[in-house]
């Protein structure tokens, strides 16, 4: 990630009011914790929805598109090549789930894209203690 794009993900995660502690992260730290407070979001969303609750619902809804949205503009085309291209269509994905989960009210789909940035957050945390991971 570059500096530009990591201080945009930094801007983006504070922006959404996700806690933690940001200011000292790595950049890979800092991805890992956008992964979570997206999952968060998409947790209160759902349970919003349950309880119809609909403007908290599309609130929560909206952080968590925002955090893929920085997640997605964080990635280093030019480094990543392949597997940068393959996230991006993937948070593209996940963004348009969201906004068809927040117009049909649809559980389902909000647990189809928690799932799937959970399989991404995955891989992610099992690259934590590697050395180019932490930019050693």
């Amino acid at each position: 990630m570059s500096f530009a794009n990591s201080n945009r993900a930094l801007s983006q995660y504070r922006q959404v009011d996700v806690h933690g502690g940001v200011a000292a992260a790595s950049p890979h730290r800092l991805i890992q914790m956008l992964m979570r407070g997206a999952q968060e979001k998409i947790a209160c969303a759902r349970g919003h929805l349950a309880r119809g609750e609909y403007a908290d619902k599309g609130r929560h809804i909206g952080g968590a598109a925002a955090i893929i949205e920085a997640l997605e503009t964080s990635l280093d085309m030019a480094r990543g090549e392949v597997i940068a291209a393959n996230l991006a269509a993937l948070y593209d994905y996940m963004k348009r789930g969201l906004l068809e989960a927040n117009a049909k009210n649809d559980d389902a789909r909000l647990a189809e894209v928690a799932g799937l940035l959970g399989q991404v957050q995955s891989g992610w945390d099992a690259i934590a203690d590697a050395p180019e991971a932490m930019g050693r």
